[in-house]
């Protein structure tokens, strides 16, 4: 019976950290950079707009970004910006994959961008400020609204089924020797 227990529990365990793999190997490129960098939209018509996003949030690229392309013109993104735009190539074959390769650093990654089988009607919508973060409020933090009762509440509850596992689990344990 302890057995299964274990089993269980290392099961759990393993299913647990194989879900919290890291983004970076969850990422479908294959080259890992300290930035991040994306091509939006990933599927374009040739003639369209598409918006080069750089992420210098973590201070993975603090210089100038050279963004590259056989369908694209070169882009370079100042250090002080985390985007630029560029218009693909009109004479872009429909339904072709095409490498963009982001250099800052001297450190490269790229991506793809996929060509629409159709010329676009109008201007490619794009976001409006991409340099700019969410305010997404307190994140994790313990202060978040919560008071002093509200805590203790909830430091009483986690103590108390942690105490009842472990109260059932050595019942469990006396009732099995005997």
């Amino acid at each position: 019976m302890r057995a299964i227990r274990v089993a269980s529990a290392a099961l759990l365990g393993a299913t647990a950290l194989t879900f919290s793999a890291p983004a970076a190997v969850a990422k479908a490129d294959t080259s890992i950079t300290p930035f991040g960098f994306s091509v939006l939209p990933s599927t374009i018509a040739a003639g369209g707009q598409v918006a080069l996003l750089l992420e210098r949030n973590h201070g993975g690229c603090r210089g100038s970004a050279t963004v590259t392309s056989a369908v694209l013109d070169t882009v370079i993104i100042p250090p002080h910006k985390s985007y630029a735009t560029a218009i693909v190539d009109w004479d872009a074959r429909p339904g072709a994959v095409y490498r963009v390769t982001f250099t800052c650093d001297g450190v490269s990654g790229s991506t793809s961008v996929t060509i629409a089988g159709s010329r676009p009607d109008g201007p490619t919508p794009m976001p409006l400020h991409p340099d700019r973060g969410v305010h997404a409020g307190q994140g994790g933090s313990s202060i978040a609204g919560f008071d002093l009762k509200e805590l203790g509440m909830g430091a009483a509850l986690i103590t108390g089924s942690i105490g009842a596992a472990y109260y059932f689990s050595r019942r469990r344990t006396d009732e099995d020797d005997a």
